[in-house]
């Protein structure tokens, strides 16, 4: 995993995580790896780790069971996506928003390239 300057370690790591979440590849009450696993497989220390799983345990989207370890929660894509929502609502928006407006962008040119990305991405 590449991490980026612009944001904390364990906050890209509990998106990588939610967007695993979210494409289905870890699926609800599925045990995730252990804080040590997940350390070594993206080159991290294991208390950075932990703070990703606190902090998504926090959101609801993880749980720990003592002893065996941690699972994604029963609700968790409505959690993420609560949660990945908030943040782009809140955080990533209004840079979009801004550079629209900078570059006099219509935003009948937005819709055909949105649904020219959902044509090609999702269908």
């Amino acid at each position: 995993m590449e991490f980026s300057d612009n944001k904390a370690i364990y906050i890209q790591i509990a998106e990588h995580i939610c967007e695993h979440i979210m494409l289905g590849t870890w699926k609800e009450e599925e045990k995730l790896p252990s804080v040590r696993e997940l350390a070594v497989q993206l080159e991290v220390n294991p208390n950075t780790v932990m703070r990703t799983y606190d902090l998504l345990q926090q959101k609801e989207i993880i749980a720990n069971k003592r002893g065996v370890g941690f699972f994604v929660t029963k609700d968790s894509l409505k959690q993420v996506q609560t949660y990945r929502k908030n943040i782009f609502l809140e955080d990533e928006l209004p840079q979009v928003f801004r550079n629209i407006y900078l570059l006099d962008i219509s935003l009948e040119e937005l819709k055909k390239r949105y649904q020219d990305f959902v044509d090609e991405n999702f269908n």
